[in-house]
């Protein structure tokens, strides 16, 4: 037995036409990981396009600067068609508004990223109703993986270079020796 859930119009056009739709996955990327990349090259396997849109403005104290990490985060995805990197400043919405993108990529590792993401998703929905949050879950090997670990492995000395981006490697590798 089949059962099938009628939906409406406007949402069936919305699906039937995602495949032709831009997919922002936001972030500060300080620094962009293995994790982060895996996102990335998983949903532009989904999207037509994906841009990886860089907060200018961290709640945390940077690393890198804003330009730093879009370079960084440039070479990392060079040779990749249809991905994409900006930068924006200010509310998320706002921006994606501005731009018209309907999707907003988040990655999840564990259970705590989905608590914390599910409650931005529903703040977002909230101030426009018309833009999707999809959630990915990372790949098993990089679950573990954030940035605020990375940087605190490269400052005890630790090997990060399955941890992240051969570009960012570099960068970070300058930043030690500073």
């Amino acid at each position: 037995m089949v059962f099938r859930i009628s939906i409406g119009l406007e949402r069936r056009k919305k699906r039937d036409n995602m495949r032709n739709r831009v997919a922002v996955y936001p972030g500060f990327f300080d620094p962009f990981t293995m994790g982060h990349l895996n996102i990335v090259e998983r949903i532009a396997c989904v999207f037509d396009e994906v841009v990886i849109s860089v907060a200018s403005a961290s709640p945390k104290n940077a690393l890198f600067s804003l330009d730093d990490r879009v370079k960084m985060i440039k070479e990392a995805v060079s040779g990749h068609n249809g991905i994409y990197v900006e930068t924006f400043d200010g509310l998320l919405m706002e921006y994606v508004k501005q731009n018209n993108y309907p999707v907003i990529v988040r990655g999840l590792r564990t259970v705590s990223d989905y608590e914390y993401e599910f409650q931005m998703a529903q703040a977002n929905r909230t101030l426009d109703p018309q833009v999707e949050t999809f959630f990915m879950v990372t790949a098993p090997q990089y679950s573990y993986l954030s940035s605020t670990l990375i940087k605190e492995i490269a400052r005890l000395g630790g090997n990060i270079s399955s941890m992240v981006p051969q570009a960012v490697l570099k960068k970070m590798e300058k930043v030690k020796q500073s």
